[in-house]
């Protein structure tokens, strides 16, 4: 395909990359699809056996197509994701080219040229749908950890049964923290967790999932240009939720219930030990106020919209307001770990993800690597992402969130086109 030219190439075909393809196929705009793996590749290889969807099955859709299942309150295990977004790909006819790898974008005179495995592509325009979760974030000072201890991100990680007999320290508490924290733990090894910022929520409020308060309460439909302070809430970590049957809340107070030790932020490595920071009780207060501010926000829309506007799907009312207890503080916390002494045999890094944008070669990123953009609009002409924390809403980068961001930033590329 060397020489090849067509209007737009989106890089990803993942479910933003797809709702592009949608769109753009709405619009007769002739583009490809490129893939480094196959669709849905992050999900098919980059996940661990257990995980399922943070959304209930009734939110998961996508332009033209939704869940039309048998559990409608469940939540959806990596295959099936998988598969509810193959099927999209073929019900909306994408282009997409599979395992070609994407080298570089460059900048020409009238688009950019996209070197790929493949050969090379000429285009007008270029839809990132490459994902926010390409590397794990893990901290510089994991090379001065001792060789005692096996280490892991969650891209490696598939079950407990893979790692060592002994002791595992988890380190972040976000939603990938805690699920896995617990899974270890039930697994009968002693878990210590590295609680750092956090964002606390119940999995079910006033008998409905929480998610469902979320997006009937319009705090989902936020749009970027609203939010206060959107650098930070671009970075903070996904709610400490997990998608089980039982629909439990997987929040710090269950795992010390099963026993995980918990240690404050780990901020270095000396002489061999880990050390934490202190002031957990600090930390836990503010995530706690927030969720209560959050509630709050409910309660207040719940009142405003009456009974009509609180029914769910069967018409049934909403229960009554709640409150939580708070987080409970641990007596007292071990400042730091001597990693040579055999306690810990294994380190999980659940410390975040980065985008990977090392074949991206126009200058349009950050000091920190980040993608410089308004609204999913990068500051290069013709270039756009889809797929990324907060891009247009608050609910960016759910399943249930892309259609209408890939729906304005489709238009937006159209007009560009257009020349408007």
């Amino acid at each position: 395909m060397s020489g090849e030219r067509v209007t737009t190439v989106v890089i990803g075909a993942g479910h933003a990359g797809l709702s592009a393809s949608h769109f753009l196929r709405g619009r007769s705009i002739d583009h490809v699809v490129l893939e480094r793996g196959e669709v849905a590749n992050s999900w098919r290889r980059e996940r661990w056996d257990s995980l399922r969807l943070l959304t209930p099955n009734w939110q998961s859709r996508l332009p033209g197509q939704h869940y039309d299942g048998p559990d409608p309150d469940g939540y959806m295990t990596t295959a099936e994701v998988t598969e509810f977004i193959e099927r999209f790909a073929k019900v909306s006819g994408a282009p997409v080219r599979t395992g070609v790898n994407v080298t570089s974008v460059r900048r020409t005179g009238d688009g950019y040229r996209v070197t790929t495995s493949d050969g090379e592509i000429r285009c007008r325009t270029v839809v990132i749908a490459s994902g926010a979760c390409n590397q794990p974030a893990v901290p510089r000072f994991k090379d001065a950890v001792p060789g005692e201890a096996e280490q892991l991100t969650p891209f490696g990680y598939r079950e407990p049964a893979q790692l060592p007999d002994g002791g595992v320290l988890v380190v972040g508490a976000s939603a990938t923290g805690v699920q896995l924290a617990a899974e270890i733990r039930r697994s009968g090894r002693p878990v210590t967790l590295s609680v750092g910022e956090h964002v606390r929520l119940p999995r079910t409020y006033r008998g409905r999932d929480v998610l469902w308060w979320m997006e009937a309460s319009g705090v989902w439909a936020q749009r970027y240009d609203e939010v206060d302070d959107l650098t930070r809430a671009r970075r903070l970590p996904s709610p400490q939720l997990a998608g089980t049957p039982e629909r439990m809340t997987l929040d710090i107070n269950a795992l010390t219930s099963m026993g995980v030790e918990l240690v404050g932020r780990w901020a270095a490595v000396r002489d061999g030990r880990a050390l934490f920071s202190g002031g957990l009780r600090n930390v836990f207060s503010l995530a706690d106020l927030k969720m209560e501010r959050l509630l709050d926000t409910f309660d207040e829309w719940a009142q405003a919209a009456g009974p009509a506007g609180r029914a769910d799907r069967s018409g049934a009312e909403a229960g009554p307001p709640e409150r939580f207890p708070p987080t409970r503080v641990p007596a007292a916390t071990r400042l730091q770990l001597d990693l040579r002494s055999g306690e810990i045999r294994s380190i999980v890094w659940a410390t975040g993800f980065r985008p990977d944008y090392r074949w991206l070669d126009v200058p349009v990123l950050d000091a920190k690597g980040q993608l410089r953009h308004e609204g999913g609009v990068a500051g290069s002409p013709g270039l756009y992402a889809l797929g990324l924390p907060v891009l247009r809403r608050r609910k960016s980068t759910f399943i249930c969130g892309i259609e209408d961001d890939a729906r304005e930033l489709i238009d937006h590329l159209a007009c560009y086109l257009a020349g408007r």
